[in-house]
């Protein structure tokens, strides 16, 4: 197995089983046998991954912090409406830029355009990186049955789809290492209403967090949540429309496309990112 995969795969188990006994607080060594490894191993692992220990982890675990973090976004949503912004005002918004492909355009289901598609290891598993001239339209999150190819064709179904791995790994590091410079354009496929939804999405701070209500609120479609859940759920470039930041009012993580162990991970990560003198 590859090692990046193999590593990811742990810290998924262990952050799961940490959220789910978070009231009992467990050990490090209960954790590591959990995950079968040493004690030390996990620890070193798990510290290199994350840029703390799993004890100091597990703050960012309880329902009680993901309610806060609602709150805080709520706050940080309100301010930016008070100062007449469009968005939070964050360099994540210049970092990721959003176009729609036109009705025309969706109607033929991605005829006449070539998409260019690679697979790569990344801090949250392995993923399906695929990108036309237009923009990326795909950031997919695999399972073990599932082919790159047939995730394509359910999206893009008349389009011209080639492998080249060489042209979407200068995509991954920019994503996943980002750096200054220019900003990642996105070219989606959807409805009206999913691509107001996912425009939505991109104005939530790395760190925050907000509900399906308050994200139906935000947009002007109060009565909307279910809606809002089955658009979020149609989200076709992963981690870049960050819909992982998504919970419910209670505090729990709700559904998510590619696995709840993953969104569990991709919160966590980012909370410790976006925590100072973490």
């Amino acid at each position: 197995m590859n090692s990046s995969i193999d590593t990811y795969e742990r810290i998924a188990k262990a952050i799961a089983f940490m959220r789910q006994h978070h009231l009992e607080q467990p050990d490090l060594a209960t954790v590591a046998h959990h995950v079968h490894l040493s004690e030390h191993h996990f620890q070193r692992l798990f510290t290199e991954w994350a840029g703390i220990s799993p004890k100091r982890f597990l703050q960012f675990l309880t329902v009680e912090y993901a309610k806060s973090k609602i709150a805080e976004t709520r706050n940080l949503f309100d301010l930016s409406i008070e100062v007449g912004l469009s968005g939070s005002g964050r360099l994540h918004d210049l970092f990721v830029t959003l176009e729609a492909m036109s009705p025309g355009e969706f109607k033929t289901n991605g005829k006449g355009l070539e998409i260019t598609y690679g697979i790569h290891s990344t801090p949250f598993g392995q993923c399906l990186i695929a990108t036309t001239p237009r923009g990326i339209c795909n950031l997919h999150f695999l399972d073990e049955i599932e082919t790159a190819e047939s995730v394509l064709r359910s999206q893009w179904a008349n389009a011209a789809i080639f492998q080249d791995q060489q042209a979407t790994e200068e995509i991954c590091d920019r994503i996943f290492t980002p750096i200054a410079g220019k900003p990642l354009v996105l070219f989606v496929k959807g409805t009206n209403f999913q691509i107001q939804v996912w425009r939505a999405l991109l104005s939530i701070p790395p760190g925050g967090m907000t509900t399906y209500q308050g994200l139906a609120t935000r947009i002007g479609r109060p009565t909307a949540a279910r809606a809002v859940g089955n658009a979020i759920g149609s989200n076709p470039v992963g981690y870049l429309i960050p819909c992982h930041r998504v919970i419910r009012e209670s505090g729990e993580l709700g559904g998510f496309r590619w696995g709840l162990e993953r969104k569990s991970v991709l919160l966590s990560w980012e909370a410790i990112v976006s925590t100072p003198n973490f």
